[in-house]
């Protein structure tokens, strides 16, 4: 069991069933994949375009594509990078690379060059397992940076054979949908390949708790998105917590609609690691669209629903539009943005089922608190500490004081689901933390029931779409723009996408900076959600008195109108 820090008062909020602790695991995820595979051999593992694959048949393709990644000389601590969308073989893939004990690296596939590249020199990666559209940036990428192995992943390969069969008639539609989906590739392994080889080898080396599983890369507020290291134990224990809080659903019953991009922190947990360890049948969508989804909920509503609150949006006017009922979601959970009742009444009412927040970080496996699945939760907070998580406030100039009760501070956590640190950055790690407190960067409050209500952000990070982004990444690509003196960066309210990114562009004197060509120089090199969504022109930059351009007081100016468009 672990320690408690500090007196929990949020147990006493829980719903019924849901144990005020967990028990921490003593396996690795290679042992949790294991354990479904040998619980529920002939279940469902997996569903693709409607081709399933039973828990033993996920089993036989993990073992499979670890004895040929262990041929090409894989091993224990070794970093693989996977570039991959949601499909089936993303799945294998992060379980045979943890087969090993070699450590996860999960990237967008739809990242620029650039910034595949920096995340590329960061980590170091010489493996890689990705999507054959990716494989051309992979391959371009310069010398110091040549990867020894390029495993190719057609995802039309998983599909059912008749949707295989329409993707090559000699039609428009179907070559434009078959160009969307794979692309010819040269000079690499394919998927296959590696899998091809039935002789099995027992693993050596295998994973131990405490060996780190996976480098979730997060933006921080300074400069490029850091590594976050986590380990086997990280992710078992947040997967375990996940199971507690939802006691009323039994392993080897529920169905999970994989919408979020396992790449992603929140997708990856509840995903990956918390449905594969129910025994769940796990829907994949290589991308969320309401015509690809509603289909899948009318001939099965999945048990449980992690989604961002656009996602719920899109989902309930889709089904009401088509006269299509979601009756039958029992369990939705949000997160990565704020959640407005706007969104949860619309919902609930066509589901009959819940839609409740909750919150978290790459950095802590991500998952810290929820609402209770229950009458008693709270709409406007991010929930409870998840049970085994302590939390404090505590004053953001001195994180060894606590605030007075019912004041606002920084959030600082502990936990078993809590990172040891950034990946070769220990200054970065050091900061983070205080007397062994990861301090969130968010500001707080905590009622006497123990429900946590985000209010402000001390970090500049800018959410939107439930995605993070570095305002110094993206002024760092504009300020590459002829006629940009300075720029300032930062997320302004939507009610959609929780923030829009909106760029302060400051001209050099005597020129003029046009708005939409300055975007479309930002998506050559930025993924799109990054890119601004506005810019403001503006006469002048307010700045501290050692010259560094004041954001807040950039936003808090925009707010007010005092910019042109």
């Amino acid at each position: 069991m672990t320690e408690a820090a500090a007196p929990r008062p949020w147990v006493k909020s829980y719903a019924e069933g849901v144990p005020d602790d967990i028990e921490v695991p003593t396996g690795s995820l290679a042992d949790l994949i294991q354990s479904s595979v040998t619980e529920f051999g002939d279940h469902v593992a997996l569903e693709f375009f409607g081709r399933e694959t039973s828990y033993a048949e996920l089993g036989e393709q993990i073992d499979r594509a670890a004895e040929g990644l262990r041929r090409l000389g894989v091993r224990k601590g070794d970093p693989i990078a996977l570039v991959l969308p949601n499909c089936p073989q993303h799945v294998v893939a992060f379980y045979a690379v943890l087969r090993l004990g070699a450590i996860v690296i999960e990237h967008n596939p739809l990242y620029t060059p650039r910034e595949l590249r920096h995340q590329f020199e960061d980590h170091g990666a010489r493996v890689v397992i990705a999507w054959d559209k990716v494989v051309a940036t992979l391959q371009g990428f310069p010398d110091d940076l040549a990867l020894e192995h390029v495993i190719s992943v057609d995802m039309t390969r998983a599909m059912p054979f008749r949707l295989r069969a329409a993707l090559r008639l000699p039609l428009a539609r179907a070559r434009a949908s078959r160009a969307e989906l794979t692309a010819d590739v040269h000079a690499t392994i394919p998927w296959e390949q590696l899998l091809a080889d039935t002789r099995i080898k027992p693993s050596v080396g295998g994973p131990s708790v405490s060996d780190v599983a996976l480098i979730q890369y997060t933006s921080g507020t300074t400069g490029y998105p850091k590594g976050a290291t986590l380990t086997h134990l990280n992710l078992g224990v947040n997967a375990a917590q996940a199971r507690a809080w939802v006691p009323e659903i039994e392993r080897g019953t529920a169905s999970v609609h994989a919408v979020l991009p396992l790449f992603h922190a929140y997708g990856l947990t509840l995903c990956l690691t918390f449905a594969i360890s129910m025994g769940a049948r796990l829907v994949l969508f290589p991308r969320f669209s309401p015509e690809l989804v509603l289909p899948v909920i009318k001939k099965r509503p999945p048990t449980f629903l992690p989604a961002v609150p656009p996602i719920y949006e899109r989902l309930t006017k889709a089904a009401e539009d088509a006269g299509v009922s979601l009756d039958g979601i029992r369990i939705a959970i949000s997160g990565a943005m704020p959640l407005s009742s706007s969104v949860v009444e619309p919902w609930e009412a066509l589901t009959h089922g819940y839609l409740v927040e909750g919150y978290g970080l790459s950095e802590t496996s991500p998952v810290l608190m929820a609402n209770p699945v229950a009458p008693n939760r709270r709409p406007g907070t991010v929930g409870l500490p998840l049970p085994g998580t302590d939390v404090r406030l505590a004053d953001p100039d001195d994180p060894s004081k606590d605030v007075a009760p019912g004041e606002r501070g920084e959030l600082l956590v502990k936990g078993p689901q809590v990172f040891s640190g950034y990946w070769k950055k220990p200054d970065a790690t050091a900061e983070a933390f205080a007397d062994g407190w990861f301090r969130t960067g968010d500001i707080a409050t905590i009622d006497a029931d123990g429900f946590v209500t985000i209010v402000d952000r001390m970090k500049e990070l800018i959410i939107t779409g439930g995605f993070n982004v570095s305002p110094s990444e993206v002024e760092a690509v504009l300020r590459g723009f002829p006629g940009v003196d300075d720029v300032a960066v930062v997320g302004l309210p939507d009610e959609r996408d929780g923030e829009h990114v909106v760029a302060a562009v400051l001209a050099v004197p005597g020129s003029t900076v046009d708005g939409e060509a300055l975007r479309a120089f930002a998506r050559e090199t930025l993924t799109p959600y990054k890119v601004p969504k506005r810019v403001v022109m503006v006469d002048e930059l307010p700045k501290s008195l050692i010259g560094k351009v004041l954001r807040k007081k950039v936003k808090e100016s925009l707010l007010a109108g005092d910019a042109s468009a």
